[in-house]
């Protein structure tokens, strides 16, 4: 496809272009103009409008398509949010305005929501403080590893490794290693953490575990309150990660559960756009043995009912993103409980676990699924039946595109072979849902009789099948 560069034509301009450049119709006044012309294409208003409306049709979203992606609750996003995001007393702000009196009238607005954001998120997860500050789930996880960290140094804990499990979310290892600690890999039995293999690596140096409830096979961890005796045994912290809280979304408080520290991602469950680089957000809770540590500054409310950005922490880990994080996704996300409400929050868990157990059930004959039993938002399936024909998983996924969809997350988690890892959310229809099995299932029937039709695929999407190796060694990189 051509660059907007290739369709510039020299001395073509727009109308709009044309007026002179004075400070009394609102344009740059003359002495801060340039010297010289920049080297921009030249282009019409109307070759402006087709090239990015093309552009707009090569990019997969929620908005166009149906899609599954397996841990990562890619749902609806609605459109009051984006609204309320864009509000001018919101967009106009600069973090660096007074917080109080004269011109602090405009940032209370902001400081405000921060805040009760952080009430309501304490509420739907049963702890006691939340910082907003991290800019993303990852960003999260270390910020409660950090704060574990914080914690045990304070008490004077001699303590060097984390458990993770091999069910976890894939960024725990990394977040715990970048924290400082040992990882200390734990592995499932029966699709869950096995209580015995805790005890087998428990010991003074444990500071913790780092969990995922329900887990990434979508299935929820029914030792929970045995894991959580035997963490805090040994003065353990457990780490709850937020990327499957659209299961038990009003049902489960993590806190109450035994957690001590809980990141969310407001981009997956509170419906903000995710993927691609952003933008996110993951908040971190955290019970009242670890509120000293929390992230600097803190939002509280004076007794005259203002709101002020306060320091005063002298046990904090100090600052962890800019200013105050992604504030357009809080917007959102704020918006997005409100309208809902708590009726409406236990809904999306509800719609969620039926259509994950919908399409579970309904695919159950045509693709293996090793844990096939009750499960929460999502499930894996294994492609090991099809592989025995030479197609594997990604071959079905790549499939999935020529047909409008977006293809499950494949070969995560690592302890299911061929697995494809699909998460349907609780926005979509049941006709949506139905097409999607039978465009599946249609592909999975064409295994049998036209195996290397399936590998070839896709070929209706703007960029066909690429051979992976070559295209990471010689990266062709387009502006």
């Amino acid at each position: 496809m051509k660059t907007i560069f290739d369709h510039s034509v020299p001395g073509r301009v727009s109308p709009h272009q044309q007026k002179t450049e004075t400070d009394s119709d609102g344009y740059i006044p003359k002495e801060l103009g340039r010297s010289t012309t920049p080297d921009l294409p030249r282009v019409g208003e109307l070759d402006v409008v087709r090239h990015f409306t093309r552009l707009s049709r090569l990019n997969f979203g929620v908005d166009s398509n149906f899609y599954p992606l397996g841990s990562c609750t890619m749902k609806y996003n609605p459109k009051f949010m984006e609204q309320a995001a864009a509000l001018h007393g919101f967009t106009d702000l600069h973090p660096l305005l007074p917080q109080l009196k004269g011109a602090g009238l405009y940032t209370q607005g902001a400081l405000q929501v921060i805040y009760e954001l952080e009430d309501l998120l304490c509420r739907i997860t049963g702890m006691d403080a939340y910082t907003l500050q991290p800019m993303a789930g990852a960003h999260g996880e270390l910020t409660g590893a950090m704060l574990m960290a914080a914690y045990h140094k304070n008490k004077g804990n001699d303590k060097t490794a984390l458990i993770v499990p091999d069910s976890a979310h894939g960024t725990n290892p990394s977040s715990a290693a970048i924290a400082g600690y040992d990882v200390l890999t734990v592995k499932s039995r029966d699709g869950i953490i096995d209580p015995a293999a805790i005890r087998e690596v428990l010991d003074r140096r444990v500071a913790g575990i780092m969990m995922t409830c329900p887990n990434t096979l979508g299935l929820f961890e029914t030792h929970l309150s045995e894991i959580v005796d035997l963490i805090h045994s040994v003065d353990g912290l457990l780490y709850y990660d937020g990327a499957n809280l659209n299961a038990i979304l009003g049902r489960m408080l993590p806190g109450e559960a035994g957690f001590d520290v809980v990141h969310l991602n407001l981009h997956k469950t509170f419906g903000t756009p995710h993927g691609s680089g952003g933008p996110g957000s993951g908040p971190v809770g955290v019970n009242k043995k670890l509120e000293p540590f929390l992230p600097v500054s803190r939002v509280v409310r004076l007794e005259d009912g203002q709101f002020f950005l306060k320091y005063d922490y002298p046990d904090s880990i100090g600052y962890i993103a800019p200013f105050y994080g992604n504030f357009g996704v809080m917007l959102k996300a704020y918006a997005y409980i409100l309208r809902l409400g708590r009726e409406g929050l236990l809904r999306v868990s509800e719609n969620a676990v039926l259509s994950a157990n919908y399409l579970r059930k309904r695919l159950e004959d045509h693709l293996h699924i090793p844990y096939n039993r009750m499960c929460m938002h999502e499930f894996v399936a294994s492609a090991v039946r099809q592989a025995r024909k030479g197609v594997r998983a990604v071959d079905i996924a790549k499939a999935l595109l020529d047909k409008g969809h977006y293809a499950p997350t494949v070969y995560f988690p690592l302890i299911v072979k061929e697995c494809l890892m699909i998460e349907p959310t609780e926005t979509e229809s049941k006709e949506t849902l139905d097409t999607f099995i039978d465009d599946l299932v249609d592909i999975l029937v064409r295994v049998e009789s036209d195996p290397e039709e399936i590998r070839r695929s896709p070929r209706s999407t703007p960029v066909s099948r690429l051979d992976e190796v070559l295209a990471a060694r010689s990266m062709q990189l387009c502006t």
